[in-house]
């Protein structure tokens, strides 16, 4: 099961798989299936697992609300000392809801719209992260209209290759969608201190998610360091250094874990050479771990040779197996002692349904619930409706209490927005 605190937190008790010290067959029984449980322990841990690595160093940790955005996961980060790092208006209004101050969000993201911008500056964000020279310009415009100085980062491709599992989670290296071009960021940061409007404060990079090694941040801190020298004699005075996110969560046996250690060093050097205050953007490392998906088995199939657990999960409520082939280790809660080599999949009318495949793993029968591993990220925000198909249900458990914070979608819900008797514009007219 990987870390030690998983262990803790995600373990058995007379046979039956507990959350703390709350059954997962209690959770099932009376919340119902699909739902995503999530550990506060776990939460808590890796909070102040991070924050102590960092000890000594003047930083913030700010949660990357991508990874999830329940508005109870927030408010614990947040009672914990963490900022928000945000990355669209809808974000910005999840956080705030959360209640987070302002001075402690941070605004990123590659296409953020004029409305989304206006929104920041209005609400005083710490720093918003640009990541090209139009973005800058069109937000010294409403900066100005505004009558108002936005904090500005800018988010610099540092142009790193880096190794992480799937393609999709690289975001540091050449070509990549994300932040400003190296051969562009002087350009970039002079533009930023002659704008109107604009406060150069910070640099910032991302060089992706599970990262195996240190090595890509010892590489980018390297260029943000000298670039931090260079934009600091043209005249800016930055606050911030942004090294973003990446830290690694195991998954299954033999993923790396982070090393703290290196990780503090690189980092720390980095915010001492330029004098400036560390942040920290960590999503995935905080609430992995912390949760599991829960599901209950319909039937077992034969075909093709194969062996099939069909669940009543599926990929619109955990995409990740399907969208980055990833591993999450599947248990039933109550096993049965025997194993078998299956196919989980969900009722989703698509081949790419699934939860994994040929997996040697607890044997499972219609009505048994398992239990998906580290789905505490990336999981229900990246859900949808597809198939027309209720969201799950979003539960908390703190040791021996648990709470649903996030109610099961009801088919009222799949259609509430749609007008049924709209209102028709005449073109004509």
């Amino acid at each position: 099961m990987g870390e030690g605190v998983l262990d803790a937190a995600f373990a058995r008790r007379d046979g039956v798989l507990h959350c703390e010290d709350v059954s997962a067959e209690r959770i099932a029984r009376e919340v119902g299936t699909p739902t995503f449980v999530y550990s506060a322990r776990v939460i808590r841990e890796r909070y102040r697992r991070l924050s102590s690595a960092l000890s000594g160093i003047p930083h913030q940790l700010h949660f990357t609300l991508k990874a999830n955005s329940n508005r109870a996961v927030l408010t614990l980060l947040r009672q914990l000392g963490a900022g928000a790092d945000v990355v669209s208006g809808g974000e910005l209004f999840r956080a705030q809801q959360a209640g987070f101050a302002a001075r402690d969000i941070l605004f990123g993201g590659v296409g953020k719209n004029a409305l989304e911008l206006r929104e920041a500056v209005l609400a005083g964000v710490k720093l918003i992260n640009v990541e090209s020279l139009a973005e800058l310009e069109l937000l010294s415009s409403i900066a100005q209209e505004l009558g108002a100085t936005a904090a500005v980062g800018l988010r610099i491709n540092p142009e790193v290759l880096v190794k992480t599992p799937h393609a999709y989670i690289a975001t540091g290296a050449k070509g990549h969608k994300f932040g400003i071009p190296w051969d562009d960021a002087m350009h970039c940061a002079e533009a930023a201190l002659r704008l109107p409007g604009i406060e150069l404060a910070a640099l910032d990079m991302h060089l992706g998610s599970q990262l195996a090694t240190v090595e890509p941040y010892r590489m980018g801190a390297e260029r943000i360091a000298e670039l931090a020298a260079r934009v600091t004699r043209a005249g800016a005075q930055l606050r911030y250094v942004d090294v973003g996110g990446g830290l690694p969560v195991s998954y299954q046996s033999g993923d790396p874990e982070p090393d703290f250690e290196g990780y503090a060093a690189i980092v720390g050097a980095l915010a001492r050479e330029t004098g400036t205050e560390l942040l920290v953007e960590p999503g995935r490392f905080f609430v992995a771990a912390s949760g599991v998906l829960l599901a209950r088995v319909l039937y077992r199939k034969h075909s093709g040779g194969k062996d099939y657990a069909i669940v009543d999960a599926g990929m619109n409520d955990l995409l990740r197996p399907s969208h980055y082939d990833a591993y999450h280790q599947i248990d039933a809660v109550r096993p049965s002692g025997a194993t078998a080599r299956l196919d989980v999949v969900g009722p989703v009318c698509e081949s790419g349904d699934f939860l994994a495949l040929d997996r040697e793993m607890d044997d499972v029968s219609p009505g048994d619930l398992i239990a998906v591993h580290t789905a505490g990220a990336y999981g229900y925000v990246m859900g949808s409706t597809y198939n027309a198909r209720p969201r799950p249900a979003e539960v908390v458990v703190d040791g021996p209490k648990f709470a649903v914070v996030t109610a099961r979608e009801q088919y009222a819900d799949l259609v509430r927005l749609e007008q049924s008797d709209p209102v028709w514009s005449d073109a004509s007219c």
